[in-house]
């Protein structure tokens, strides 16, 4: 049997090679900018296990309209809320969730990934990292207001983000510089919450074991 590298064990081989190609006081800015938002208790606005998650409908990459009502008549939904396709900490979870798709479709579910990204860029991303699944744009950030995630970029995280080539602003059309807590969660038929991981450092972020071991509590 073939076993998975987890999101952790990569996203530390990155940050070793990152450590090894970019100034220390960059990745510095950018590790107390996360740890800045990691301050911030997310989990209290977001819904919690055992409250109903917001309804909503969105555009995926290829312009068909997706309502979270529609995906849960064929089953649960694992729901991710991501910060864009230049977010280095996203593009790996939804790789790594990309190569669990598999067991998410034994235990019924399907992976929704939402940004505030324009559908132009969602198909980018999508195209890239080869995802298999619906990836939809949250215009405006209305949802992610919804679900209680929303935060306004600082100065000086702005000011780090475009000096690595970013223009976050110009990704997210309407919405400028405002991004999601980076999060997951997962949705029983019913439409209730059943798990979340949600926190404001973007390094941080679920597992699919721990996903997958959510998906088992629903049988």
């Amino acid at each position: 049997m073939t076993i998975l590298a987890s999101y952790e064990e990569q996203r530390d081989q990155m940050q070793a090679q990152m450590a090894e190609q970019a100034p220390s006081e960059l990745l510095a800015g950018f590790a107390a900018a996360a740890e800045r938002l990691d301050a911030i208790d997310f989990a209290a606005r977001a819904p919690e296990v055992g409250e109903p998650a917001p309804e909503f409908t969105l555009a995926d990459q290829r312009g068909e309209q997706v309502s979270l009502a529609e995906l849960l008549r064929d089953g649960p939904v694992v729901l991710v809320f991501y910060r864009g396709e230049w977010c280095p900490y996203c593009n790996l979870q939804l790789r790594t969730f990309q190569a669990h798709l598999g067991q998410l479709a034994e235990h019924g579910a399907q992976l929704v990934a939402i940004s505030p990204q324009t559908p132009d860029h969602s198909l980018s991303m999508a195209e890239q990292n080869e995802l298999g699944f619906r990836v939809l744009s949250d215009v405006g950030a209305s949802v992610i207001d919804e679900y209680g995630l929303r935060f306004e970029v600082d100065q000086q995280l702005r000011a780090l983000t475009e000096s690595v080539g970013n223009d976050i602003g110009a990704h997210n059309g309407p919405a400028g510089w405002t991004l999601p807590a980076a999060s997951t969660f997962v949705i029983d038929r019913d439409g209730v919450v059943r798990y979340a991981h949600v926190r404001g450092d973007w390094r941080e972020r679920a597992e699919p074991a721990d996903v997958l071991a959510a998906l088992d509590g629903l049988r």
